[in-house]
């Protein structure tokens, strides 16, 4: 024992050990990363679907759970060897009932879009009626894309928002008493106002219908109650880990008061058919290094310091969405109440145009449609902005203000010269540059200094 015990490392040493050898072994692919981990603490991230995994995500991400094999549920697996595999799923799954409120939680899934899969091949039957919201509204590849596989596997009828840039809740009751699908899908991913989850559990129930939430950007205002949440209005709810719970990539699927009821025209309860979902229906093992990383990050996230970087979210978002409307910018919606602002460009400038302009210099932003937009996604007339990231940073009123200026001004100076083509003199864009670099450093990303 004394010798086994000698030759054991601890987390630390296998990890410090590992990155020793990437360097020595590795070195092309080890400059790679440093490189990108340079270039994050250089840029100022505005992408709204993702934030920084906490440093001990990344270290949970790369235990040594990895080595395991885990088929199965906790207590319930296809194979030996997975008592401390089973100890910390148990964590992760005690810890996400325990944030969101739910009876149920599952925390196998690789990603959100897995999550969302696992739920629709669980309660539907190929050809089955999908109601989910519109691509170019705000919604998802997920929610019934032709694109994507729940367009191409089911019926998908699709929802969208007015000329404000808000979802109809009458047209959607409308479409679901006219095509009453066996799933109706809420939630979005360009969405700048609350969505009034009681209101389409009111008209799942009116159609016969199952709810299933998609909370994915959202997941930390839900979390820390600066959203209304739900688990318990939807049957089924689903989020991602990474977008805003800092976590590593990687989906829940959670149930409220419905966990333990029969689902509508199967002889089995929401909790029994997720679980089944997930394995053996659509996954095999699980990543169990993953799955300690979430229970990191579920766990961080309930702490008093997530609390207040979301707090910081929000007032970003606020403050950001007035400093755009102050320069003359339409916001969709007319403002944010979450973590969003869609922002409408002018004076010829397309999505891609802004988008490259704004990373030469920087800034990193995501390009979407707006309202009334008839070209693709590819050649989109808005800019999708979050302010998670920002807000670990912890950029003040002041700092969201010199952001919004910034981007602005480099807007101005961009000569479009097509769809995607434009010029800005490299003297400005390295002045931008600089000016981006110097806000990094007064605002830095404080968990990895």
């Amino acid at each position: 024992m004394a010798v086994i015990t000698e030759q054991l490392k601890n987390q630390t040493d296998l990890i410090r050990r590992g990155m020793t050898d990437l360097r020595m072994q590795d070195a092309e692919l080890a400059g790679i990363l440093d490189a990108e981990l340079t270039r994050q603490h250089r840029t100022l991230s505005l992408v709204s679907s993702s934030c920084a995994a906490q440093p001990r995500t990344l270290a949970a991400s790369a235990s040594i759970l990895v080595n395991v094999t885990a088929e199965g549920m906790p207590g319930r697996r296809n194979g030996a060897g997975c008592e401390n595999v089973d100890l910390v799923e148990s964590l992760a799954i005690r810890r996400a009932r325990e944030l969101f409120g739910a009876q149920y939680a599952n925390v196998q899934s690789h990603s959100a879009s897995n999550a969302i899969y696992q739920v629709l091949t669980a309660l539907l039957e190929p050809g089955d009626t999908l109601l989910g919201m519109a691509v170019e509204h705000g919604g998802h590849l997920t929610h019934g894309s032709a694109a994507a596989f729940s367009g191409a596997y089911y019926k998908a009828i699709q929802y969208g928002t007015t000329s404000d840039g808000l979802i109809d809740y009458d047209n959607v009751r409308r479409l679901a008493l006219a095509h009453r699908p066996r799933i109706i899908l809420c939630g979005a991913t360009a969405y700048s106002r609350v969505v009034d989850f009681e209101r389409f559990r009111e008209i799942a129930d009116e159609a016969g219908a199952i709810l299933l939430a998609d909370i994915s950007h959202i997941a930390g205002l839900v979390a820390t109650g600066r959203h209304p949440s739900p688990i318990d209005a939807a049957h089924v709810t689903t989020t991602c880990t990474h977008k805003q719970l800092t976590g590593p990539r990687g989906g829940l699927i959670l149930s409220g008061r419905d966990a333990k009821t029969k689902v509508p025209g199967l002889r089995t309860t929401f909790n029994r058919v997720l679980d089944q979902a997930a394995f053996p229906r659509m996954q095999g093992a699980p990543a169990a290094n993953m799955i300690a990383a979430k229970a990191a990050a579920l766990g961080y996230a309930m702490s008093a310091e997530f609390d207040a970087c979301m707090e910081r979210t929000r007032s970003a978002a606020d403050e950001m969405a007035s400093a755009f409307q102050a320069y003359d910018y339409e916001v969709v919606g007319g403002r944010s109440e979450n973590h969003t602002v869609l922002v409408r460009l002018r004076g010829g400038i397309t999505g891609p145009v802004a988008e490259s302009a704004l990373e030469q210099c920087g800034i990193i932003v995501n390009r979407h449609r707006v309202p009334g937009e008839t070209r693709s996604s590819l050649i989109a007339h808005g800019l999708r902005i979050g302010t998670t990231s920002i807000a670990q940073r912890h950029v003040d009123a002041a700092g969201c203000r010199q952001v919004v200026d910034l981007i602005c001004r480099i807007l101005e100076k961009v000569t479009p010269l097509g769809e995607q083509d434009y010029t800005l003199e490299p003297a400005l864009k390295e002045r931008f540059r600089l000016q981006v670099e110097a806000l990094c450093t007064t605002y830095p990303m404080v968990d990895y200094a």
